[in-house]
């Protein structure tokens, strides 16, 4: 298994230079990356009745040889379907659990009653939940559209501003040198635009 996946490794090295002098001769934009798929049937002692197959991904790219290798039972699928659309997705959803752990710190858990330690799950979740509605809604066609939410913290909610209440509205002072002017403005103006919500 291993000599099959070093060979269509080298095949996908070779294809990738290929198409990469190619571009440059008909002056087009270079490939990213370039990618084989292949598979083989392989099963360690211990996996007793288990019917696998190892799917491997061979990438070449910029930087160099990125290799992948799964093992799965699923045996309708071809190769490739099996890592863009199953393998892929996953590793989306783990980014999204992390974003709740790291950002939000969802993982701070620590408390000695379970009471305790849900209901600070809960307010990080209900943190994630603000976070997405921030992001589809208020920073929508923004570069903090698709912006993880250590960042959208960062460029948002961490600005030194000046706060000055009036009976009739409240004023932000920003500092004249804030990156984020136009940004904060865009998206004050869309919550200023959002009905009241009605209690109840």
């Amino acid at each position: 298994m291993r000599a099959k996946a070093k060979e269509l490794l080298d095949e996908a090295r070779r294809a990738f230079k290929v198409k990469t002098a190619l571009a440059k001769l008909n002056d087009m934009p270079e490939p990213e990356r370039l990618r084989l798929y292949g598979e083989a049937e392989y099963q360690a002692k211990s996996w007793k009745g288990l019917d696998t197959r190892i799917i491997y991904k061979a990438e070449v790219n910029e930087k160099g040889d990125n290799p992948r290798f799964i093992v799965t039972s699923i045996k309708e699928a071809s190769p490739e379907v099996i890592y863009e659309d199953l393998y892929c997705p996953r590793g989306q959803d783990e980014n999204f659990i992390k974003h709740l752990k790291s950002d939000l710190s969802g993982d701070r858990l620590s408390d000695q009653t379970f009471l305790a330690n849900h209901l600070r799950l809960f307010y990080a979740c209900a943190a994630y939940v603000l976070h997405y509605e921030l992001r589809t809604k208020a920073l929508k066609g923004t570069e903090l559209e698709k912006a993880q939410p250590s960042t959208v913290i960062t460029k948002l909610c961490k600005v030194a501003v000046k706060v000055v209440e009036y009976k009739d509205r409240i004023k932000l002072h920003l500092p004249s040198s804030c990156p984020f002017k136009k940004l904060l403005q865009h998206v004050t103006e869309i919550f200023y635009q959002m009905p009241l919500p009605r209690p109840g």
